[in-house]
């Protein structure tokens, strides 16, 4: 039986706290204390939930009606009111359909796909470039000219890569709006080309031979933290991303198999991935091991739990000498690319399994992490001993010669 104004004025408190119901979810909460509280009672995921609407009389029984009303709507169209509450909160407004609220539950929604890192700089960008100018509209009354206006308040600064992947982001949170009710139509699809054009630079790497073995040999006598010169020394070894590199956790880490696993939310295609370890691979994490070895980072920062800044290795190599069109942290990678493939001959395939690309087999289903796991193994250990022969003196024959 629905409730009725006179009914939940004067429902007087118990000894223990009681419920009067109205219907549709929504019921009344009366405390020992006398306070009554406006509650929500859904289902969302097959998960019941719990939505606070509100203090009586503050929030009358009609204002309580329509916020359960307005809930309703959100769950008809596949969206958790709770988390329309949660983003309300961290914009500080009390419109459900503005640009920020409705950015910040696509962003809470799917922040768990990604790394933290990841998460944290999407919501900074919003934070910094769209939220000031775009965030208080509802999202149904944004027109595409408006958005490319603060699109190009970015651009203008001389941050054409971060106008873009701005807009890249506001497709997603458009997409996303118009898939739950809230948008008709997809703005951000709109503005392609209608930004200055990317001038895509390749992060640098050394990929010759001899330069490789100058630069081994400059990395071996690096005189800065011990933690970096040992992050810096395996990572042309694993040639594995760098944030991969600097999240290594000692519990990843299988000393008698000799090998890396790294969970797939650290993972750029959301895949666990191996990493053999060579024996010098090995013996630069015996090395570490007694100092880091009780915390949780294998390159830990200035406090153990946390990792090793992202600006670590690179401050290192330009400590070094090498500058941005030299060589990056990233850098590793296509050294390893381009050597094992033109030098060592090494199969293609396995390079990009080793590298954590996505690679098909002949039926079109991707590898996955233990494909070709024993000559990924030995990919590895001639690799590592390779780049040992290099720092050795070995004598090479430059790429530039070979093609």
């Amino acid at each position: 039986m629905s409730l009725s104004e006179l009914k939940v004025r004067t429902a007087k408190p118990k000894e223990k706290f009681y419920k009067l119901t109205d219907g549709d979810g929504l019921y009344l909460h009366v405390a020992e204390t006398g306070g009554k509280l406006w509650r929500f009672r859904y289902r969302f995921n097959r998960k019941e939930k719990l939505l606070a609407l509100g203090r009586y009389p503050e929030i009358s029984l009609l204002d309580a009606r329509k916020r359960r009303d307005d809930a309703r709507k959100l769950l008809a169209n596949n969206v958790d009111p709770g988390a329309v509450r949660k983003a309300q909160k961290q914009s500080k407004v009390e419109d459900t359909e503005t640009f920020e609220v409705i950015a910040r539950e696509w962003h809470n929604k799917f922040k768990s796909r990604w790394t933290e890192g990841h998460a944290l700089k999407i919501i900074r960008h919003l934070q910094i470039d769209l939220f000031p100018w775009i965030g208080a509209r509802p999202i149904k009354d944004i027109t595409a000219p408006e958005l490319l206006a603060a699109l190009r308040r970015t651009e203008s600064r001389g941050a054409v890569d971060t106008a873009h992947r701005l807009r890249g982001i506001c497709n997603m949170i458009f997409r996303y709006a118009t898939a739950t009710g809230r948008a008709q139509h997809n703005l951000a699809q709109d503005l392609i080309g209608s930004l200055e054009p990317l001038n895509r630079r390749h992060l640098a790497a050394i990929t010759e031979p001899n330069e490789v073995a100058d630069l081994l040999r400059a990395i071996d006598n690096y005189h800065g933290s011990f933690v970096v010169r040992c992050a810096l020394r395996l990572s042309p070894l694993v040639f594995s991303r760098p944030g991969e590199l600097r999240h290594m956790q000692w519990d990843e880490l299988d000393f008698d198999k000799a090998e890396w696993h790294i969970p797939a939310q650290k993972m750029k295609l959301r895949q666990p991935h191996i990493v053999p370890l060579s024996k010098q691979s090995l013996e630069i994490l015996n090395e570490i091991k007694p100092l880091t070895g009780s915390g949780i980072y294998v390159f830990p920062g200035r406090t153990s739990n946390r990792p090793m800044s992202n600006k670590a290795i690179l401050a290192a190599l330009r400590n070094m000498g090498y500058t941005a069109e030299q060589m990056t942290p990233h850098g590793f990678r296509a050294m390893a690319r381009t050597i094992l493939d033109e030098v060592l001959q090494v199969r293609v395939d396995l390079i990009e399994a080793q590298l954590a690309h996505r690679v098909l087999d002949s039926l079109g289903r991707a590898y996955n992490r233990t494909k070709h796991l024993p000559e990924r193994k030995k990919m590895m250990q001639t690799w590592a001993d390779y780049l040992d022969g290099l720092k050795a003196g070995a004598k090479v024959i430059p790429l530039s010669l070979r093609r």
